[in-house]
């Protein structure tokens, strides 16, 4: 008897390359993204980063940079401070410790002069680091809040802190042969109403507000260079 070969039915064959072509789709990256619950997270596209960040959203590094070493009246380093170029701005890094909690005023100061229990340029009774004379005003400003103004430092229970905050109203080599400063308490920025009167009866805040921001004693004090 002559022998005979089976050809295999194309309806065997369809149903298994039909379940391998659907696997393949189902594990290629399309890019999409879904908001559903469970399914694929959005994606990061290849369009460029807004300017002024690096990948992923991170700030530049620095082009140019200068520092500080924030010491307590007693000598002991507090915390450090970094002050970068980074496009038309500053970029403020500062890290202390073994501070009281709560909020900080930060203050570059007109005098790179850190000294403890010394006497202000306009004279008067000693004070710690006093000798760094008022807040830094760039040029011939004479605003409020002061050029030298910073973001308030809020340090954490345990006396820690980091603030990372920017500023364009100072320049890097305006700031070198400055101080920067940590006060006891908190500043206002001069938001005082109209409404508040004076000690002699006038509106609004007195000069020594203005000038100081009643943020309290100098705590910390580091020259920038």
């Amino acid at each position: 008897m002559a022998s005979s070969t089976r050809r295999p039915s194309w309806r065997t064959v369809t149903p298994v390359l039909a379940v391998a072509v659907f696997g393949l789709a189902g594990c290629s990256n399309s890019q999409e993204s879904s908001d559903v619950k469970g399914t694929t997270p959005p994606v990061f596209t290849s369009s460029a980063a807004p300017a002024g960040t690096a990948q992923g959203g991170l700030t530049s590094p620095p082009t140019d940079s200068v520092s500080a070493t924030l010491k307590d009246s007693n000598g002991q380093t507090v915390g450090t401070a970094t002050f970068g170029v980074v496009g038309n701005h500053l970029e403020v890094n500062v890290e202390a410790h073994g501070l009281k909690p709560g909020f900080h005023g930060l203050h570059v100061h007109q005098f790179g002069k850190c000294e403890a229990n010394s006497v202000a340029p306009t004279g008067g009774p000693a004070g710690d680091f006093l000798s760094a004379g008022g807040h830094f005003q760039a040029g011939d400003q004479n605003v409020h809040p002061a050029s030298g103004d910073l973001t308030s430092l809020e340090v954490k229970q345990d006396g820690t802190a980091k603030l990372v905050t920017t500023t364009d109203a100072v320049t890097l080599d305006e700031l070198k042969g400055k101080a920067l400063m940590i006060h006891a308490g908190a500043d206002n920025f001069g938001n005082i109403p109209s409404r508040y009167t004076q000690a002699g009866g006038a509106a609004g805040p007195d000069a020594e507000t203005m000038a100081t921001g009643d943020a309290g004693a100098r705590v910390a004090c580091g020259v920038i260079a």
